[in-house]
């Protein structure tokens, strides 16, 4: 398994590198990242728990640690965690369901 800690150092390290070729994209990046804490309407924990989730679906090694850290700090459980990724499996089950009605439609437009 990776060692998640070290990773995580190394990626700070990488990213830190690259703001200070390409500032403007980072500051982007952090406009983005900050937009939906400024309403309130979840708590940081439930934004974690969904940004987890998501960065599953993405397969973000980067954002896994990340968020798994963030979550961690503001108390978030393994059971909440494996309750997040659950949905995450769920959804990209779901996903895959949908895909493949697109790819059996497409069989049918194209049957030569």
């Amino acid at each position: 398994m990776l060692n998640w800690k070290e990773y995580r150092t190394q990626l700070r390290d990488r990213i830190g590198e690259f703001a200070k070729i390409a500032p403007e994209t980072i500051k982007g990046y952090q406009t983005l990242s900050n937009a939906g804490q400024k309403t309130n309407h979840l708590d940081p924990k439930q934004r974690e728990l969904i940004a987890l989730a998501v960065a599953v679906s993405l397969r973000c090694d980067g954002c896994i640690v990340v968020h798994t850290t963030e979550a961690k700090k503001l108390g978030a459980t393994n059971e909440e965690i494996a309750e997040a990724l659950g949905v995450a499996v769920a959804i990209n089950a779901g996903a895959a369901l949908v895909y493949s009605a697109r790819v059996m439609d497409a069989a049918e437009a194209v049957a030569v």
